[in-house]
């Protein structure tokens, strides 16, 4: 089984700052780092890192070709990635000294991909693939059409959250994998319990996988319900918290449908990431996940 993840490629510029700026304030920063991300990125790294075969597609610009390398060394197959974006997406990232961060995006390439491009990659994928997919790309409606007529399964994570997501047709999207925040904004629900209930009643066909933070992750369909604890540890950096978390629980459940163990490694990745700085660079990889306690 393969995954193609149509994703997002980001230059992360990251700012430790002694606390997340507010509204009106000028705040200098303790120190900078720039490092390979974008959530695309982030997912098909903790994807091939776990094991799987990940094909990327995705747009940069001549600024980003140190991103495509990162995942070239990974063993992703970068052949999907087109360089002829005007300027790479990139964010701004502030990291608190508590481990908390606030990030501003801006798109740049990742909003250039076009119909003819993803008409080319998806050629070569069939039934049997995982489409990955996040809200930093644009034509995702597309995207999710196309994929859905080829029979990809598809894993959607609807971040960053955004108004036009709703329009999106759920119906057609097999794992949703989203933070608390994101389920109230798309279920109008203000609870786990009523979120998942609420999207489950109208679209019974979805897996969803969601994530509370501090309070673990649930798992529910129209079958079965999970739950997983966090695993504690001293926090560093959430910034690629979920997406190692995602690129984990896809990885194990694509290989044996046992939710409950694929949640569980995908905690215990996660909870590896949050306790390293760096975004794409604290993803762990498999030994280290199968060994953590």
């Amino acid at each position: 089984m393969n995954f193609i993840n149509f994703g997002s490629l980001n230059i992360d510029k990251v700012y430790t700052v002694p606390h997340l700026v507010k509204e009106g304030e000028t705040l200098s920063s303790v120190s900078y780092e720039e490092y390979p991300g974008g959530k695309g990125l982030n997912q098909s790294l903790a994807l091939a890192k776990s094991g799987a075969q990940v094909f990327h597609a995705g747009k940069i610009g001549k600024d980003g070709l140190f991103l495509k390398q990162q995942l070239a060394l990974a063993g992703v197959n970068v052949e999907g990635i087109d360089e002829d974006g005007l300027i790479t997406g990139h964010a701004l990232i502030q990291v608190a000294p508590t481990g908390d961060n606030c990030i501003l995006l801006y798109g740049g390439a990742n909003k250039e991909i076009t119909v003819e491009q993803i008409d080319q990659v998806l050629e070569d994928f069939h039934a049997d693939d995982f489409l990955v997919l996040q809200n930093e790309t644009n034509y995702l409606e597309y995207l999710i059409n196309a994929a859905y007529k080829k029979g990809l399964t598809i894993a959607f994570n609807p971040s960053p959250i955004s108004e036009d997501i709703k329009d999106l047709d759920f119906s057609k999207i097999d794992f949703l994998i989203l933070n608390e925040i994101e389920g109230q904004e798309i279920s109008g629900a203000c609870s786990p319990n009523r979120i998942l209930d609420h999207l489950l009643s109208i679209y019974s066909n979805l897996k969803i996988v969601l994530t509370l933070g501090k309070n673990g992750v649930i798992y529910k369909d129209n079958v079965q319900e999970h739950k997983q604890e966090i695993y504690n540890v001293k926090v560093k950096d959430t910034t690629a918290a979920g997406d190692t978390f995602l690129g984990y629980f896809l990885s194990m459940i694509s290989q044996k449908p046992d939710v409950k163990y694929a949640l569980n490694i995908a905690s215990k990745a996660a909870s590896l990431a949050v306790s390293r700085k760096g975004s794409s660079s604290s993803i762990p990889i498999l030994a280290e996940v199968l060994g953590k306690d």
